[in-house]
C-alpha cells in the first residue's frame, strides 16, 4: 500500500507540474497524457489487409478470434484513435470498429500493404469481386 501510494502522489505531482507548462491546454487532455498507455501495434493505414487477433470471453472461457480484412479508415487521436476493417463472409461484407488502446486486441498482423488515394475508402462498400482489388504497394 506505501509503494502503491507514493506513485500515485508522484504521478499527481507530474500532472501538476504539466497543467502549469501547458495553462492553455484542456486539462482532460493534461490528464489523458499522464496516464496514457502505450500500445505495440504496426503501423497501418487504409488500404492495408491486416489480421487482428481479438479476445472473446464465452462463459468463463477465453479465446483468441482473427478477423482479417481490408482497413477503410483509422480516425481519432491518442485514446479514442479507432480503426474499421471490412471482410467478406460469404456475400455479405462484415465492417467491425476497434479501438487502438482496446486491451483485447491481442495483436495484429500486416499481410498486404495496400496503395490507395484516400484516407476513408467508402468506396469499397459498393464493389464486388475484381472491382474491389486493391493494389498493392511496391517498395
Amino acid at each position: 500500500m506505501l509503494i502503491l501510494r507514493q506513485i500515485m502522489q508522484s504521478l499527481t505531482l507530474q500532472l501538476c507540474n504539466i497543467a502549469l507548462n501547458f495553462r492553455t491546454m484542456d486539462l482532460i487532455k493534461v490528464a489523458e497524457k499522464a496516464f496514457e498507455v502505450e500500445n505495440n501495434l504496426p503501423k497501418f493505414s487504409a488500404g492495408d489487409t491486416i489480421t487482428v487477433h481479438y479476445k472473446i470471453k464465452e462463459g468463463n472461457k477465453e479465446r483468441i478470434q482473427d478477423f482479417r480484412g481490408v482497413v477503410i479508415q483509422v480516425k481519432g487521436a491518442g485514446t479514442n484513435k479507432t480503426f474499421t476493417v471490412r471482410k467478406m463472409s460469404g456475400n455479405i461484407g462484415v465492417e467491425r470498429i476497434f479501438p487502438m488502446t482496446s486491451p483485447f486486441i491481442e495483436g495484429i498482423d500486416i499481410n498486404k500493404t495496400g496503395s490507395v488515394r484516400r484516407a476513408r475508402i467508402f468506396y469499397q462498400r459498393q464493389r464486388t469481386g475484381k472491382k474491389a482489388r486493391i493494389k498493392e504497394k511496391r517498395f
